[in-house]
């Protein structure tokens, strides 16, 4: 099934484009956010290709000034409980690269350009000030991690992982093409590790979505955030 790309929001005065996955995410976002003229929510679909490409159609008709990534996320325990919110401080691309005889090496490594972006630290600031998020590195994923090995591996090669996900990097790629910045701000819906789908909260996170996104200060975010992205 293709994701739809039409915005949730929309309107010539959006300055913020917020890049989520699926349905059930834009709507707690939009809850959250309610009537904002400035703000365009637009559901990509699912892993970094979506994303960038999503993002990209997104940009392209121009008027926009950030960029953030939102939605669920698997958390790493104990640092990112279920419930609980994560501001990304640098969106990573966690499995882009190649295995070799000494392990994983991700494309910087390679020298095939960039696995990791920056974020302004007037965003990550901003973002955990008013949601009260934990701050550190979200990791963006093309295979969602399901055994305790793997989640092993990814914390040894990112100590500061505080959560997986799979759009971050995509739309830090497609905004970084538009001389943007971009941000992630994800709840946790279940812990990195074994698969075990009876243990997901994602009602509970999907909640706590919506209550950061009300408690987003957008005008300080298009006012005090500076528009170009970092590595």
């Amino acid at each position: 099934m293709t994701a739809e790309l039409r915005p949730e929001q929309s309107g010539p005065a959006a300055g913020l484009l917020v890049v989520v996955a699926v349905p059930a995410e834009a709507e707690a976002v939009r809850r959250g956010l309610g009537e904002d003229p400035r703000v365009e929510v637009l559901a990509a679909g699912v892993g970094p290709a979506a994303a960038a490409a999503g993002t990209a159609v997104a940009l392209s008709r121009g008027g926009f000034r950030l960029v953030l990534s939102a939605g669920i996320a698997g958390g790493f325990a104990p640092a990112a409980p279920i419930g609980s919110l994560v501001v990304a401080d640098a969106l990573v691309a966690a499995d882009l690269g190649a295995e070799t005889p000494d392990g994983f090496a991700d494309v910087t490594e390679l020298g095939f350009g960039t696995a990791r972006y920056a974020v302004p630290d007037e965003l990550a600031k901003l973002l955990a000030g008013a949601t009260g998020g934990a701050v550190g590195e979200v990791l963006t994923v093309s295979t969602a991690t399901g055994s305790a090995r793997r989640a092993e591996r990814l914390r040894e090669r990112h100590p500061r992982a505080l959560a997986e996900a799979m759009e971050g990097f995509g739309v830090a790629e497609a905004a970084a093409r538009f001389g943007l910045a971009a941000g992630e701000l994800r709840t946790v819906s279940n812990a990195v590790g074994p698969r075990d789908r009876a243990a997901w909260r994602i009602g509970e996170a999907l909640a706590a979505l919506e209550r950061a996104f009300a408690a987003l200060p957008v005008s300080r975010l298009l006012q005090e955030v500076p528009p170009w992205p970092s590595r």
